[in-house]
């Protein structure tokens, strides 16, 4: 049997001086994530950050770099995460939209505000690309590339 990970991606966007976190109920009770999910067959790394920030915030982003790609294990799931996280610009907003099941809110959070919340994150890697974000990375999108037989 071929062992493989969850690809996942998550948008990381900040306006003002504060970054879009949801919150969320889990199996281990509320958490706050980057808006995030899994991607989907067939579907590319961009639409699907496009896709998973629409469902769980309501806003429309216009993916614009990479932040940075994350290998995040955990043990005793037995479980191995691939995240690649994006920045990019909000497009516009959908107030009315019903957000996906399980997202309770979106929230707008300083870094003091997200820092201070460290228990609860979903992951280590929320604080981890705000921090990546803060450091100023940023890689072109062109290092991305889709093949479709």
């Amino acid at each position: 049997m071929v062992w493989k990970p969850n690809v996942t991606v998550a948008a990381l966007l900040e306006r003002d001086g504060r970054f879009l976190l949801v919150e969320e109920e889990t199996e281990f009770g509320v958490c706050f994530n980057q808006p995030a999910g899994h991607l989907e067959c067939g579907e590319s790394l961009l639409a699907a950050v496009v896709r998973e920030t629409l469902e769980e915030t309501a806003y429309r982003l216009q993916p614009e770099f990479l932040l940075g790609i994350y290998n995040f294990r955990i043990e005793e799931r037995d479980l191995t995460y691939l995240r690649f996280a994006f920045g990019g610009r909000i497009l516009g907003h959908e107030p009315a939209r019903a957000l996906d099941e399980g997202i309770l809110a979106a929230h707008w959070l300083t870094v003091d505000e997200i820092r201070a919340m460290q228990a609860q994150h979903r992951s280590p890697l929320v604080l981890r690309c705000v921090e990546d974000w803060l450091a100023g990375r940023r890689y072109p999108l062109d290092l991305l590339v889709d093949y479709h037989r």
